[in-house]
């Protein structure tokens, strides 16, 4: 920290500078406030960074890697982030899953199409999807907000009564034929949570239905854009960022009316917890982290060889073949087995933004979910089960790089045990995240706030936890509204 920054007051001060903690920065300052963001690394992004993390000219995303949340975002949508470099690219479709010795299952943007490969159940899969597909943009608001009455409670009421429902239970009652079970389960798999929970459901709605309605897609350059967008806005908007410093005490923080963490409860603890009630603090530790993840970054050859080539028009896959087969995948990881066969998130951004390699070979980010703080590599399960899907695979790999959950929280200590969620998002801490139910963003310190993926509506670029976190500090700190 400067010596003019120590001297100085600011209306706010913002700790963790990803998409949350930007966002946060970011509609404070348009309120006119003084805002100055800290973040711990020599680069801004948190969870949005893009790095060369192989060889020279290849770009990597380190965690996110496509993007229906972020372009599903109320707040986010109204930002002129494409004025500060923020470009959008939308594959030829979004998503493809792989089937064994039979075709892959592809869904695409249009919603008939997509039903149309699904046989058995066609009626099945428009009947659930379409309404949420036509009434999207009314849902979203209520979808990613913190718990209250919603704006539409009657569209919440019918979504709510599916989302609220285990994925085993739904999937296996919704769907009969072998394909639409598989793709409701990889589109609920993203929960990272065993398919007997509940809520389970829920995310495999709100992804499917973000496919045919904004897309799966991913920013020209990598995830870093997104971030890149968001600080060159908050610039323009007179906001200050600094770089390289770990925050680890408040004295080491200028003077300031309200302080925003996007950040978990652990930290905030460390950094804040003297400024709690024991019995806060308690709360605090008592917060549950989920599963890990293991990850690897591959330079390929040539793209992957799917079986079905229809696989290569798609910026995801999920490799993880039947409903039986994820869902068993998942419930080893929630009891804190490592799987033979995990299920597998694939990105093919290389195919579709020629921007991520410096030659005519690719890059592919891929990887699969694990017990909370493992250290086991997981490559060879992971590179057995792309195999099964696109035989002749390790013959096009030409360098990988591979993150364990231990190296995912030595990277960003936000990622408690490799949890990239900022917290285990089950019925008890869907909205009552990290503590309270009605005030999540609030801490009993005076102007001491959460900002992060740890409070409602939780993981997911999105930035809706953050703006949430800000009209919080600007009601209570600034009688804003």
């Amino acid at each position: 920290m400067t010596s003019s920054t120590a001297n100085r007051k600011y209306d706010a001060l913002v700790v963790g500078s990803g998409p949350n903690g930007l966002a946060a920065a970011i509609r404070l300052a348009q309120k006119g406030l003084s805002v100055k963001l800290f973040e711990a690394k020599e680069t801004i992004g948190g969870g949005t960074r893009t790095l060369e993390l192989t060889e020279p000219g290849f770009r990597h995303d380190i965690c996110s890697a496509i993007h229906p949340m972020a372009v599903s975002s109320p707040y986010l949508a109204t930002l002129p982030l494409q004025n500060h470099g923020l470009e959008w690219i939308h594959p030829d479709v979004p998503l493809a899953h792989p089937m064994e010795n039979r075709p892959a299952v592809i869904q695409y943007h249009d919603l008939d199409r997509t039903a149309e490969e699904l046989g058995l159940d066609r009626q099945a899969y428009s009947d659930l999807m379409s309404p949420l597909a036509r009434h999207w943009a009314e849902l979203t608001p209520d979808i990613l907000a913190p718990f209250g009455f919603p704006k539409h409670p009657l569209r919440m009421a019918q979504f709510g009564l599916k989302a609220i429902q285990p994925a085993q239970r739904f999937g296996m009652k919704r769907f009969s034929g072998i394909e639409g079970r598989a793709l409701f389960a990889g589109l609920a798999a993203h929960s990272i949570q065993s398919f007997e929970k509940p809520v389970t459901t829920a995310i495999g709605l709100v992804l499917g239905a973000a496919a045919h309605t904004v897309g799966w897609p991913m920013p020209r350059r990598g995830s870093q854009s997104i971030a890149d967008a968001l600080a060159g806005y908050f610039r323009e908007l007179g906001g200050e960022i600094e770089t390289g410093m770990t925050v680890e005490s408040l004295n080491q923080l200028p003077n300031a009316d309200a302080i925003l963490f996007d950040l978990t409860p652990r930290q905030v603890d460390q950094i804040a917890g003297n400024r709690f009630p024991a019995r806060y603090r308690k709360k605090l530790m008592q917060y549950r982290y989920g599963a890990g993840v293991f990850k690897i970054d591959y330079i390929l050859n040539e793209p992957v060889p799917w079986s079905d080539s229809r696989c290569n028009l798609a910026g995801t896959v999920h490799v993880g073949g039947t409903f039986e087969e994820i869902a068993h995948s998942e419930s080893l990881v929630s009891r804190g087995e490592h799987p033979d066969k995990p299920y597998v998130l694939v990105a093919q951004q290389s195919l579709f933004d020629e921007s991520r390699t410096p030659d005519s070979r690719h890059t592919l980010w891929a990887y699969c979910h694990v017990p909370s703080g493992s250290d086991l590599d997981m490559t060879t399960a992971i590179e057995n089960q792309i195999e099964r899907f696109a035989p002749g695979f390790r013959d096009v790999v030409a360098a990988r790089r591979t993150m364990t959950s231990a190296d995912f929280e030595e990277y960003n200590p936000n990622y408690i045990g490799g949890d990239i969620n900022g917290g285990l998002q089950d019925i008890r801490q869907l909205f009552a995240r990290p503590v309270s139910l009605l005030n999540p963003y609030t801490t009993p310190a005076k102007g001491i706030y959460f900002c992060s993926s740890s409070t409602p509506p939780g993981g997911g670029v999105h930035g809706m936890c953050g703006y949430h976190a800000a009209q919080s500090v600007l009601k209570r700190e600034f009688g804003i509204r």
